[in-house]
């Protein structure tokens, strides 16, 4: 086990807990969790919701509850939080149900198999030292240490502390008004506008993907508003190489690329794109094919060494497999790790330059 590890899996902890578990929220986060509980033998006891969010009767074979009628009947409880959040108005209102109960919140992968438990770290502990190892300064070694320990634990207390404004990875990456910028699902804008806010409108190139065809046309339309230039919009998904890939399309941030999607969408390799242009700034939000993005992208950084800005947080391994892959790619990259606020620990981002 690592040795800045200070927490019990969150699963063998509800294991030996006597007091009433239940599950707080519905949809996806709370069937990925109740099959977790099922996995390691966890009863769950009910599942209540926000009151205004109490339009239906039932979920997964539970009666919908509010939490004060769980509290009538169970009393005190282990609640475990089903759903993400980043609004402050949100994380309070969640923040206020852990001062009248035990709040965990299991991190389970958005893309990908498998749970973040001791079974996983173990065997990962030299990939998971080693990313460590490389990183930049202290404070991305303290993101390291409170995220590894919260994603193995579900103790929301590691992540705040180690949370810092979204515009200090601009900074860290030395983003400039001169850059060919590159941006690798780009819904509907929001990114690119957070670069131009960053840069004063100034800018040489953008080149933006989105493969979502709502999002696209959203896409356009914000674009349409950005200060003139060399502006480029692809309807295409990122890969590491050119070709055509299945596609689930869910007309917002979260459409990803899925071998059982119904739609088929272009795929371009960051390489093919950039033939004869330069890259100075790499944003990859790509909803867990970061590390296709990445190698897609490697006689881009080995020519242009551009700044780097990836989610590390779609998948499981995220954590130490993107820092190892950037260092191979890139041996004279410095790699930094920052996140924002958010519930689980979502926005957590690898930040690398030369």
């Amino acid at each position: 086990m690592l040795s800045f590890v200070r927490e019990r899996c969150i699963w063998e902890t509800l294991q030996e807990e006597r007091r009433p578990v239940v599950l707080y929220g519905m949809g996806d986060g709370a069937l990925k969790v109740l099959a977790a509980c099922r996995l390691y033998g966890i009863p769950v006891r009910g599942i209540f919701v926000s009151d205004d969010r109490l339009r239906r009767r039932d979920f997964a074979g539970f009666p919908l509850k509010t939490l004060a009628e769980l509290e009538s009947e169970l009393g005190e409880m282990v609640v475990l939080l089903c759903f993400a959040a980043f609004r402050p108005e949100l994380i309070a209102q969640i923040l206020r149900v852990g001062e009248r109960h035990r709040l965990l919140v299991p991190d389970l992968p958005v893309f990908g198999d498998g749970l973040f438990d001791t079974a996983f770290l173990e065997a990962h502990a030299a990939e998971f030292d080693e990313a460590y190892r490389l990183l930049a300064d202290e404070q991305s070694r303290a993101v390291f240490r409170a995220v590894v320990n919260f994603k193995l634990s579900g103790e929301p207390s590691y992540l705040a502390p180690v949370e810092t404004p979204r515009e200090e990875m601009y900074r860290l990456l030395r983003i400039g008004p001169d850059e060919d910028y590159v941006d690798l699902g780009g819904y509907d804008g929001d990114t690119a506008e957070e670069f131009l806010g960053f840069t004063g409108g100034r800018y040489s190139s953008m080149t933006i993907l989105e493969p979502d065809e709502k999002n696209f046309r959203k896409l356009e339309r914000r674009a349409a508003a950005f200060p003139p230039g060399d502006v480029r919009l692809i309807q295409a998904a990122c890969w590491q190489e050119d070709g055509t890939l299945s596609f689930q399309s869910l007309a917002g941030r979260n459409s990803f690329l899925d071998a059982g999607g119904r739609t088929e969408v272009a795929a371009r390799s960051v390489d093919s794109l950039s033939a004869g242009r330069r890259v100075s700034f790499l944003k990859m939000d790509v909803e867990g094919a970061e590390r296709e993005a990445l190698l897609g992208a490697r006689e881009t950084i080995r020519r242009d060494a551009p700044a780097l800005l990836a989610a590390a947080y779609h998948r499981r391994e995220d954590l130490f497999a993107l820092p190892l892959l950037v260092r191979r790619l890139g041996p004279d990259y410095r790699i930094f790790l920052r996140r924002q606020t958010y519930l689980p620990a979502w926005e957590t981002n690898l930040c690398a330059r030369r």
